[in-house]
């Protein structure tokens, strides 16, 4: 039998629907796949929410859309069960030699199963009975090793090259040329050109991950006083948050937040000069485009999921009920000090020294 690494792959299919952050951190594997197997088909299985930020790319011949609401009710109702094996045919009749599956669930395994690919690789240690449908199983990761490297385990297992490590976001003129001028919007806007500017991400998945409002909006205040132009940026989710931050501020910031799609939004964070976030895609999105950053953390893990290999641009509390990983502030039994104790003073003088 051919050892695993010594097999010429043709046509591949990675597997990582979500969510937005965990697919910028699976991007260095399609990099090292592409590298690996320059002629192959490379195709990446996502959700349509996260499949603009895949399209383009160079190193990928087609992104699958894998939208999982629509297939929420296969096995009750025909219809939806009978549109999901069209898709499952669809896959098989691609004929993938190997599939990767970088979510590691039981949904992502079965579907690399269903294939009929005779390679299928994912981690020893996924969840929900996942290994269970691999031929090959990588090792399981270290306890605080960060996701990143974790995902760089499986093109270890192919022989394929790591370093260097890239992301690979494959923006366009046009992307850039959308991006400045929904940022030329307004008076802030138009200070833009001559004037340094922020780009402030006040939201997150969880709410322990997030800074006060307040905070933000005096952070706005000081920055803006001093001559830099602040915008903030946001998913829809996130639009009421920073509506009331940007009303709360003495002068209103550019607000941004729900009016663009994550490859616009990414196209916006690569021309910022600082980029001020928490934990969350954002921030990954501001360290695979290379930006000067500050990243305020508090209940997860920073060699976890923190800024890759950038351990000097996070402003965090040593305390030692951090990392927690709790997600809702009511779970928290010290007032939720981590985030709330990170001081205003810190913040500002870790973005005015990135802006140099």
């Amino acid at each position: 039998m051919t050892a695993l690494k010594d097999q010429n792959f043709e046509r591949i299919l990675l597997i990582k629907p979500s969510s937005l952050g965990d697919v910028v951190h699976a991007l260095p594997v399609l990099s090292g796949l592409r590298g690996r197997y320059p002629a192959a088909r490379i195709d990446w299985l996502v959700a349509p929410a996260f499949a603009p930020l895949l399209v383009g790319n160079p190193a990928l011949t087609e992104v699958v859309l894998f939208d999982r609401s629509r297939f929420g009710r296969v096995g009750r109702s025909l219809a939806v069960t009978r549109e999901f094996a069209r898709f499952l045919g669809d896959l098989r009749a691609r004929r993938y030699d190997l599939v990767v599956d970088l979510q590691g669930l039981f949904r992502s395994a079965a579907i690399a199963r269903a294939t009929g690919a005779a390679v299928r690789v994912g981690f020893r240690g996924a969840r929900e009975g996942a290994p269970f449908f691999y031929t090959h199983r990588v090792a399981t990761p270290l306890p605080d090793e960060h996701a990143v490297d974790k995902n760089l385990r499986v093109l270890a297992s192919l022989s394929a090259r790591s370093e260097p490590v890239e992301f690979c976001l494959a923006l366009t003129d046009s992307d850039r040329r959308t991006a400045r001028q929904l940022l030329q919007e307004g008076e802030a806007g138009a200070e833009l050109g001559e004037r340094p500017w922020v780009a402030v991400v006040p939201g997150a998945r969880w709410e322990t991950k997030e800074w006060s409002e307040s905070g933000f909006a005096a952070v706005i205040d000081v920055l803006t006083e001093r001559g830099v132009v602040c915008v903030l940026i946001g998913a829809a989710a996130e639009r009421e948050r920073c509506a009331r931050i940007a009303a709360s501020c003495r002068k209103s910031p550019l607000n941004l937040a729900g009016r663009t799609d994550v490859r616009l939004m990414s196209a916006v964070i690569e021309q910022a000069d600082v980029v001020l976030c928490q934990d969350s895609a954002p921030m990954h999105i501001a360290v695979a485009l290379n930006r000067p950053l500050v990243c305020l953390m508090g209940p997860t893990s920073p060699a976890r999921t923190g800024p890759y290999r950038r351990s000097e641009d996070i402003l965090r509390l040593d305390l030692d009920c951090s990392p927690c990983f709790l997600r809702r502030l009511r779970q928290c039994p010290h007032a939720h000090r981590c985030m709330k104790d990170l001081s205003f003073d810190r913040v500002v003088e870790a973005v005015i020294e990135r802006l140099g």
